[in-house]
């Protein structure tokens, strides 16, 4: 998982609500372990047609989506099932972030232990963001802020080990490992 601290990027916007999981990574792709190539396969109900083209209505497949790594979403994103495929997918197409004035609890935490960002945000800011696609904003994972453009900080609330893995890149098993020492100290002292 890479480290994040700082994402700097226009938006896309999809302002749907109840984008589910299902939605976000089709199950006839949940067949595979890997996260590589997911990004191919993200919202590919809507981002290609019957014959696999691509749909050049999608927001995704417009020019001015390509690069960005922040997704601003309609309410209650990643609703449905659990299925830590829906944030592989969204890393692999360059996603770093999403924003949302909801963003339903399983999908979090998969996203959260997968090295993307979940952000909440109040109504305001949420519809200021849909009605403005394209926007710069910085998200700053160091004072949990997200900037808009003209200087307008929003904090936005993280769980403090959650936030630690992210800007470390470190996940459960990773920062775990990283205390094997003092795990192998406290054993002997015990006599495990």
């Amino acid at each position: 998982m890479q480290p994040l601290q700082v994402i700097r990027s226009k938006t896309v916007v999809m302002a749907s609500t109840n984008i589910d999981t299902d939605q976000i990574i089709p199950a006839r792709f949940l067949t595979v372990t890997t996260k590589e190539g997911l990004g191919k396969e993200l919202f590919a109900d809507w981002r290609y047609d019957a014959q696999g083209n691509p749909n050049p209505n999608f927001v995704l497949n417009q020019p001015q989506s390509k690069g960005s790594q922040v997704l601003v979403a309609g309410k209650n994103f990643g609703c449905g099932s659990s299925r830590e495929h829906a944030p592989w997918a969204l890393l692999d197409f360059g996603f770093r972030a999403v924003i949302s004035s909801e963003i339903a609890d399983i999908f979090k935490n998969n996203s959260l232990k997968n090295g993307l960002l979940p952000v909440v945000v109040d109504e305001a800011t949420h519809a200021w963001l849909i009605g403005n696609p394209g926007a710069d904003v910085t998200i700053d994972l160091s004072t949990n802020t997200l900037t808009l453009p003209g200087e307008r900080r929003i904090a936005f609330a993280i769980e403090a080990f959650a936030r630690y893995g992210l800007l470390n890149g470190v996940d459960e098993l990773g920062y775990l490992r990283s205390k094997l020492a003092d795990i192998e100290r406290y054993e002997a002292a015990r006599g495990w």
